[in-house]
């Protein structure tokens, strides 16, 4: 297969100028790329401040809209000041490009956190949707329509606060009752006035608040189909399946706003009235490692298992009360699911991982990906998949007590011979203990049942042993976990090969240490490999990507390697 070119940087210098404001920028790390724009994080080299800068290519924007679009976005943008609206700071430009300066969001899109989590706590989603209301609210009260909310546009920072961005496609209203006629917005999310080309205002966002509200609790868009076609038929009709495992709160939400009548619709303003905002309190914070593993909460919120999945319900998107309570009424049978049960995934859902990583790295294989003599550039990686945890130390003492770790975030864990496991979380107070049958216990380091006394000094020597013997690998900047309801992922299985350490965590990534210093973590939800070299620098490429572009020939031997062994895995698993 021939490898594509590679994506050059020569026209965006490694120093950023900007004259009006006498600022000068440090490029750094390259961050993503979309549509006309790249984006990179970018330092002000006088007060060291780090930012998100946007950089749109001039050579790309031939067509005379191209350029109005851009300067709407940014005309927009800098207009709004708002907790939940990330920040627009500046923007300046040269001779080859423009460059936007905005807030950084550390923690990337809720787009990411969907393809690691699937379907989320209705404890989290009212976490997440409280805040885009507030965003949108906003933007309505100052008569912008932002059409293109989507997951992929609702950033987080390092405090999980949700920051709506790319303005792209917004529109301010001129004035009261005009109607918008441009076809404009994302398949998934678009709402179906705008498909009909029936004009449309405000109503647009709220349909796709609805899409995003349902996509969090069910784990998939409503309307999502394998054609554009379908999918717009679908959307026309107003056509989805409800779950019949939500709560009727949220699913009269999602239905009130997934109207095919805008006017029936409720404005951004009457959403907070509604049972699921208002009969639960909010969460003021959510624990960054709710980026890959669900809350330990012992509210009622947290009863509900978004893993179990029971028959859907069809809606035309009109309310069915009758419906809906015979559908609750069921529910009532799943309220004694206990938070620790919650997220207690049975071996089979391990396995599920090990299978489709397995599959994917086949299926990579059999593509026979161009090998190449060096690493791909910059450009074809996606931080965006780069791994959240991962095991920075390790230590076997197998032969007598278990094998021990600690995570990139500084927390400590052990996996004993007898199978049971010890976790102390990074604010080193809170304790997770884990039986043999993955029933969960919590305590702290100086309140746990005495049955696990030898076992928490064993705790204590892994980590007094890591943190004095052992240098970390790569570590980045995780943000310390200091509260009551995080779940930390945790070491499921691993094994020793005669030249690597394979460890599988329950966040369904696999990582293998190799005797030549050399790591890889293999990610099945984010379909991405991460390799670190000597340095303990990061690279994290897409599957696709690889099959696309080629591949260095070390890392195809270690995916190639780590294939067989995931076989291995399996084949263990199905006896």
């Amino acid at each position: 297969m021939a490898a594509k070119p590679e994506d050059k940087t020569t026209d965006i210098p490694d120093r950023l100028y900007d004259a009006n404001h006498r600022k000068t920028y440090k490029r750094m790390r390259f961050f993503g790329k979309g549509g006309f724009a790249k984006c990179y994080e970018i330092i002000d080299v006088e007060t060291d401040d780090v930012f998100a800068g946007k950089i749109v290519s001039k050579k790309l924007m031939i067509k005379h809209n191209q350029k109005e679009k851009t300067a709407q976005e940014i005309t927009i943008h800098r207009s709004l000041n708002h907790p939940n609206i990330v920040k627009f700071h500046s923007y300046f430009e040269d001779v080859q490009n423009i460059y936007i300066v905005l807030e950084l969001c550390k923690k990337r899109s809720m787009m990411e956190l969907h393809k690691r989590r699937k379907n989320i706590t209705e404890f989290e989603t009212r976490y997440y949707i409280y805040q885009i209301i507030q965003g949108v609210k906003y933007l309505h009260d100052n008569s912008i329509i932002h059409r293109d909310l989507k997951l992929g546009n609702l950033f987080l920072n390092d405090m999980l606060h949700v920051k709506i961005g790319d303005f792209g496609l917004a529109t301010r209203i001129e004035y009261e009752g005009e109607r918008k006629k441009t076809l404009c917005g994302t398949p998934n999310y678009i709402a179906p006035e705008i498909l009909t080309k029936k004009g449309h205002s405000f109503e647009v966002d709220i349909w796709s608040i609805g899409c995003v509200m349902y996509t969090l609790l069910v784990g998939q868009p409503p309307f999502e189909t394998k054609t554009l076609k379908d999918t717009y038929s679908k959307i026309k009709k107003c056509e989805y399946r409800m779950p019949s495992y939500l709560k009727k709160p949220a699913a009269e939400m999602v239905i009130a706003m997934l109207q095919p009548n805008p006017e029936s619709r409720p404005t951004i303003g009457q959403l907070m009235n509604f049972e699921f905002l208002k009969g639960s309190q909010v969460p003021m914070f959510l624990p960054s490692s709710c980026l890959t593993m669900a809350p330990r909460i012992g509210t009622n919120d947290a009863i509900e298992d978004p893993n179990q999945r029971k028959p859907l319900l069809e809606l035309n998107g009109v309310r069915d009360d009758t419906r809906l309570e015979s559908t609750f009424l069921k529910n009532n049978l799943h309220d004694a699911i206990t938070a620790s049960a919650q997220m207690c995934r049975h071996n089979e859902d391990y396995r599920s991982d090990i299978e489709s990583l397995h599959q994917q790295l086949t299926h990579l294989i059999n593509e026979k990906p161009r090998l190449l003599q060096g690493n791909l550039g910059d450009e074809n990686t996606d931080p965006a998949a780069q791994p959240l945890f991962w095991i920075s130390k390790w230590v076997d003492y197998s032969d007598k007590y278990g094998f021990g770790y600690q995570l990139c975030d500084e927390g400590i864990g052990v996996m004993f011979n007898d199978t049971t496991k010890l976790i102390l979380l990074p604010n080193q107070i809170n304790v997770h203990f884990i039986d043999k049958e993955g029933k969960e216990s919590y305590m702290t380091t100086t309140d746990y049942c005495k049955t696990l006394d030898k076992k928490m000094k064993l705790l204590s020597y892994f980590k007094r042993y890591m943190t004095e013997h052992l240098v970390k690998a790569g570590a980045n900047n995780v943000t310390v976990e200091s509260d009551q309801i995080s779940r930390m992922p945790h070491l499921h299985s691993w094994f020793r090969t005669t030249c690597a350490v394979v460890m599988h965590l329950t966040n369904g990534s696999v990582q293998l240490n190799f005797s030549d210093h050399m790591k890889i973590i293999l990610c099945p939800r984010m379909s991405a490999i991460t390799y670190m070299d000597h340095e303990k620098n990061f690279r994290t490429y897409r599957f696709s990507t690889i099959m696309n572009n080629g591949v260095s020939k070390d890392l195809y031997q270690k995916i190639r390697y780590a294939q067989e062994k995931l076989k291995k895995m399996l084949e263990k698993m199905f006896v």
